[in-house]
């Protein structure tokens, strides 16, 4: 009888296994995890004063101003809204630029095609469930996957699994930059990779390294799909425990109620088409020392407090444009995810992608042509540079990008 016993906790035993293994392959989380991951959400959405549903899927949920994700950052409880910065740089509207901005101004966001957000709202894309789960953690959702050297080198060159082609200035201090970035939709092989084309404001020592980061990318693992998004990310520790994308974390202040970081972009480059590009500007505002970013030209987005930063709160040490892709590769071979187009930076306009209008904010406020630029390809039989002489129509500009795995490229 007691083998009997024993032989029928052993059977219920097996039984419990299997139903948890069930449930964990038709994506019924555990009570535990579900109590977790509800906690983050409801954290995370803030009360919506209007609810869009994006033709795409997303929800966009229109969230009053000051009850948005950034003041439940411990060092801006207390933080005043800056409604506009005191500031622009100087030399912002120049004449010359008119007319290449034409189509940087007629790209839109997809939700904008069933409504807007009122005032003194700002829309934020409304995190799901699922948007969690694709995450290995509560904590690691929304946050960038850096796999920091022992020796801590910079954020562009620090190991295998991140892959560059950029552009880069230092040996000054910086206060901002303003570019046009060619926008794309390049494959990603696999949930785990991103591909994304950005600016980088870096300041401080490699292991306590500050950055703010905006562009577009492609990341599943974040959004479930393979659409070309607008973000920005932030971290004030080498990609440590602080800053994440978007608004997934306190941090980021928005003021504007026409953009949704986080969202697809509308309008894409095609190959031997028509180009579209966005123009980013970001600049630490010479009053409140917060650092700006401007989507378009006249389209203030939002800014990082200054109180976020040791070292980026008196100006930046290195500025830096170009593409990444996360190359997980677990076969061993490199993947085969794209940078910017796809193609590589010798076939040019229309077919590789670019950056150009390449400018700086010194300290005086101005914004200027950057000297002593240079180009950096890590693996340039996977995704190369190339610098252009300056032009009238691309300024200070180059080419980039790749296909990732090919014959060069095993």
């Amino acid at each position: 009888m007691a083998a009997l016993v024993s032989m029928s906790h052993g059977l219920i035993a097996l039984l419990l296994v299997m139903i948890y293994l069930s449930c964990a392959k038709a994506g019924v989380q555990p009570m535990s995890q579900q109590s977790e991951v509800q906690r983050y959400l409801k954290q995370l959405n803030k009360l919506a004063i209007k609810s869009i549903k994006s033709p795409d899927g997303d929800i966009i949920d229109c969230v009053h101003i000051s009850h948005q994700p950034a003041f439940d950052h411990h060092l801006l409880k207390n933080h005043t809204i800056q409604m506009r910065p005191t500031f622009h740089p100087l030399g912002l509207h120049d004449e010359n630029e008119v007319e290449s901005k034409k189509k940087t101004s007629s790209i839109a966001q997809v939700w904008h095609q069933n409504g807007r957000c009122p005032e003194h709202t700002i829309p934020i894309r409304r995190t799901k469930n699922d948007d969690v789960l694709r995450a290995s953690s509560v904590e690691t959702c929304g946050k960038k996957r850096h796999n920091r050297t022992p020796n801590g080198t910079s954020p562009l060159i620090n190991g295998k699994l991140h892959e560059h082609s950029y552009a880069s200035v230092t040996g000054d201090k910086y206060y901002g930059t303003k570019v046009d970035i060619n926008v794309w939709n390049p494959y990603v092989e696999g949930p785990s990779e991103f591909s994304l084309s950005q600016l980088w404001i870096l300041g401080g020592p490699n292991e306590n390294l500050n950055t703010v980061e905006a562009g577009w990318h492609v990341f599943p693992q974040i959004y479930g799909d393979n659409r070309t998004a607008l973000f920005v990310y932030w971290t004030s520790d080498n990609y440590g425990n602080t800053g994440c994308y978007n608004l997934n974390c306190s941090g980021f202040v928005q003021v504007s109620n026409e953009i949704a970081v986080g969202s697809s972009l509308s309008s894409i480059s095609s190959y031997g088409g028509p180009q579209y590009d966005i123009t980013l500007l970001v600049w630490k505002d010479p009053q409140t020392g917060n650092w700006w970013l401007q989507f378009g030209d006249q389209n203030p987005l939002g800014y990082w407090p200054s109180s976020l930063f040791d070292y980026l709160s008196d100006g930046a040490d290195e500025v830096q444009w170009g593409g990444e892709v996360y190359n997980f590769s677990p076969n061993g071979k490199h993947t085969a995810t794209a940078m910017g187009s796809g193609h590589f930076a010798e076939e040019g306009y229309g077919k590789a992608s670019y950056i150009k209008n390449i400018q700086i904010v010194d300290q005086s406020n101005n914004l200027q042509t950057p000297r002593g630029i240079i180009t950096a390809a890590e693996h340039p039989n996977c995704y190369d540079v190339a610098s252009q002489p300056s032009n009238g129509d691309f300024g200070t500009h180059f080419f980039y990008g790749g296909p990732g795995q090919n014959p060069n490229c095993p």
